[in-house]
């Protein structure tokens, strides 16, 4: 019988190895579709797309496929030295040098891992917005902005996610064996404060939100959403345009906290019988309460995810079948935590298709409350336009589509709402 320590290195390696090849057929698949229609614009859509934006999404679409190989391959790299090639455990022992065993050791060894990643992704994150973006038109991120938003970013998690995290840490090795229920139970409430936090304190250090001043679209939309049985704290412009082309309306926030944000962008785009249409899919997901099955789902998952975690942490082979000694004289919660990380998605990632299926499930039941809502044509041009203004491609690969698309592509959507 094979060691235990060997066969979790092992099956490292061939979940790695099947995520990876998985990965990049379904990128190869992607790639070769969209470049094989990127000639001709589909019939169903050749009298509302140019070939000049139809081309524009593919390139812009092929463009992203090729940085995603580059992330695909230094992911692989990262899990790899991290874990069977010693970097967590070198990181452990500097950690435990410095500060010895206890919370702030652990605390800094997730801090420490957290920041070296980060380094680490820094040059792709940035030819994404400098690079890709910025040629196609949609970046209007400056540096000073982007430099302001990685610190602003870096103060936000640091003031709400390391009183979580030392919480966490602290029950792991405090809690018995019952500690991942109690985690569980203050994740959650976490996670519930973050969004009744967030239209208030944490999004407008990023964005400058201001009250809709167009008084026709706010009596359509109030109108909207008094027939539709909701209501709104209010109605908010977010400038979204200072940092890039892209366009979007969502709902923020948590009972009567509840905001609909509209970006200046999409103000721009979209007629008043496109806008109130948009806004009508928007109410679909939570007359149907998506929002609060995903939410639901999340927790559930996280529940068992801290089960599973509960028990691994437990194992000797966990940690040395992963590459890391066990502390012997002190805790392995932040140890056994971060390994928890770097190898679940690996395992999730082969069973994304049925939660990215249940999301587009989702948007259909919007698109269909839309339609009963407003006025069809108007949500069929306003999807057209955020697709064209998006760049996004409207031929994409079914498997790719399977994988990786929460919305369904613009075929589906048009023809489900026309029908």
């Amino acid at each position: 019988m094979m060691n235990p320590s060997l066969s979790m290195t092992a099956a490292l390696a061939v979940v790695l190895l099947a995520n990876l090849l998985t990965k990049l057929w379904l990128s190869g698949r992607q790639v070769r579709h969209v470049a094989q229609h990127r000639l001709a614009v589909p019939p169903a859509f050749a009298s509302t797309i140019s070939l000049e934006a139809h081309q524009k999404a593919a390139d812009y679409t092929l463009a992203k496929a090729r940085v995603g190989l580059i992330d695909m391959g230094l992911d692989a790299v990262l899990i790899m030295g991290w874990t069977l090639l010693g970097g967590l455990d070198a990181l452990n022992q500097v950690t435990l040098d410095w500060l010895g065993a206890g919370l702030a050791q652990q605390l800094l060894l997730v801090v420490s891992f957290a920041l070296i990643g980060g380094v680490i992704g820094l040059p792709l994150t940035l030819y994404q917005t400098f690079g890709i973006e910025q040629r196609f038109g949609f970046n209007h991120t400056t540096p000073a902005l982007w430099v302001s938003d990685l610190l602003k970013g870096l103060l936000v998690g640091l003031v709400l996610g390391l009183p979580i995290l030392a919480l966490v840490l602290w029950l792991m090795d405090t809690g018995g064996d019952a500690w991942w229920l109690f985690a569980w139970a203050a994740l959650v409430a976490y996670q519930l404060l973050v969004m009744w936090i967030a239209p208030n304190v944490i999004m407008p250090l990023f964005n400058k939100f201001t009250p809709l001043e167009d008084a026709t679209l706010k009596e359509r939309v109030t109108a909207l959403m008094k027939r539709s049985g909701f209501k709104a704290k209010g109605f908010f412009v977010m400038d979204g345009s200072r940092r890039s082309a892209h366009s979007n309306a969502f709902f923020t926030g948590l009972g009567s906290a509840k905001r609909v944000v509209f970006f200046d962008t999409l103000l721009a785009q979209l007629s008043g019988d496109e806008m109130e249409a948009v806004l009508a899919h928007e109410l679909g997901h939570f007359k149907h309460r998506h929002i609060l099955k995903m939410m639901l789902t999340s927790f559930a998952v996280s529940l068992v995810g801290l089960a599973l975690l509960g028990w691994l942490s437990q194992q000797v082979w966990f940690y040395t079948g992963l590459g890391v000694s066990p502390n012997l004289n002190g805790s392995n919660s932040a140890l056994a935590l971060l390994l928890f990380m770097l190898t679940l998605p690996l395992v999730t990632f082969f069973v994304s298709p049925l939660s990215a299926r249940r999301s587009r499930r989702f948007e259909f039941e919007a698109d269909a409350y839309a339609v009963s809502n407003s006025n069809a044509s108007a949500l069929c041009s306003a999807l057209l336009k955020l697709y064209q203004d998006n760049a996004a491609t409207l031929t994409p690969d079914p498997w790719f589509v399977a994988f990786y698309y929460s919305h369904p592509p613009a075929a589906q959507r048009m023809a489900r709402i026309t029908a």
